[in-house]
């Protein structure tokens, strides 16, 4: 078989490559549009088909996709009702013209020339997230992606294209969106520098309602009367993930943080100047959340302990040694020093997320890390060794691991 090469076509450089580059930005994903071929064509040359639903193919040189320009035309709601053209007919702006937003819909010939028919540079110097075109109105992903860039490049949304998106709130064109694409956006929202930009990009357009109501719920919500009572929840909850994105890259973290108070969309009234009760509140909302979009379970297992625990986190100092090993063994961190720095980072994260707390100190989460650093160290094989029932066995495990965790409590009196 010939050997790819995709210098001898018609072909751009399209898309994130072009955009990265001129952000300064390193460039993972080199791809391509290719003008005036057919799909024969690029098999005769050696390129490796792989696109099921138009004509993708791979340069076996590099790996880089090559794409042949296309067009698309709405046939059904959601984002896979979609018809393709691929003739050779079909010219570069045409094929830029059906992407969707200005800074992803310039191109690159071979020369480095910039084709830029929408001004997508114009944008990327301002700061500006904008639609192409009203077919933008087409696909309901679209309101995802906006958000994801926006929080990504801490880019401001064009006011145009908020309203095209709370356009696709009103005609229930997000309500197509699949849990699988929700949360892929959302994923890759929280990898982001500002992922709380993601969620209230959403809010903004009234997508977030629709999308993920439980995050909604919290807006309006009034925070606990110990710290600011004057903001509410759903900013309480903005602040956090904005801070757990400050202390980590983990993304378990961050989801932790943005569903650790769910459960006070749902305390009682009268008991919501404490809320206390909100932790287990939140739980089932949690697992609704994760079922819904098929949220991998190491996400909704951190996400589970954060929520039940972060109250206990808060008065780390106070607990006794016996509370202090259950909240280890109910979180399943006692032997786990990955979750228990999790844990610690989500509960510093919710700590800090209020207005003038951001470089708050927050002792308490060094304080449960080395609680357990000391329970975890107790060698349990060796208080087995000594007894032969196996309950009594649980039992000396159990106390002397309380009695590591009171030997460093006793050094902070």
């Amino acid at each position: 078989m010939a050997s790819s090469d995709g210098k001898n076509l018609n072909a751009y450089l399209v898309g994130g490559a072009v955009r990265d580059a001129a952000l300064g930005l390193p460039v993972a994903d080199r791809d391509w549009v290719v003008v005036g071929s057919t799909p024969e064509q690029m098999t005769e040359l050696g390129f490796l088909p792989v696109g099921n639903d138009f004509p993708v193919f791979i340069e076996r040189q590099s790996g880089e996709e090559y794409a042949l320009a296309r067009t698309e035309r709405k046939t059904a709601r959601g984002y896979q009702g979609f018809q393709f053209n691929t003739s050779q007919e079909i010219t570069l702006q045409e094929d830029l013209a059906r992407r969707d937003i200005t800074i992803n819909a310039m191109a690159q010939d071979r020369a480095g020339n910039l084709i830029d028919p929408f001004n997508g540079m114009a944008d990327l110097q301002q700061g500006v997230i904008r639609h192409v075109s009203d077919a933008f109105l087409e696909d309901p992903v679209r309101v995802l992606r906006v958000a994801r860039f926006a929080a990504r490049f801490k880019f401001n949304v064009a006011p145009e294209t908020q309203q095209l998106m709370a356009a696709m709130v009103d005609n229930g064109e997000v309500d197509a969106l699949v849990a699988e694409r929700v949360w892929a956006e959302m994923r890759k929202a929280l990898d982001t520098d500002a992922p709380q930009i993601f969620f209230q990009t959403l809010r903004d357009c009234g997508a977030l309602v629709r999308i993920l109501p439980e995050i909604d719920a919290l807006f309006g919500i009034p925070q606990t009367a110990t710290y600011h009572p004057e903001i509410d929840t759903g900013v309480h909850t903005m602040m956090v993930i904005e801070q757990a994105a400050a202390l980590t890259k983990d993304p378990m973290v961050r989801f932790a943080a943005l569903v650790h108070d769910l459960g006070k969309a749902v305390t009682p009234e009268e008991i919501l100047p404490s809320h206390k009760g909100h932790e287990r509140a939140g739980l089932p909302i949690i697992k609704q959340l994760c079922s819904r979009l098929r949220v991998p379970k190491k996400f909704l297992s951190l996400a589970l302990a954060v929520a039940e625990y972060h109250l206990h986190m808060h008065k780390m100092a106070e607990l006794k040694p016996t509370t202090v090993l259950k909240m280890l063994e109910n979180t399943r961190a006692l032997n786990d020093d990955e979750r228990t720095r999790q844990i610690a980072d989500a509960c510093i994260a919710d700590a800090r997320g209020r207005t003038g707390f951001e470089d708050r100190d927050y002792p308490q989460a060094e304080l449960f890390v080395k609680f357990q650093q000391f329970a975890k160290q107790v060698d349990s094989a060796a208080i087995a060794a000594q007894y032969a029932d196996g309950v009594a066995i649980k039992n000396a495990v159990h106390q002397a691991r309380a009695a590591a965790i009171a030997k460093v409590k006793a050094t902070l009196e």
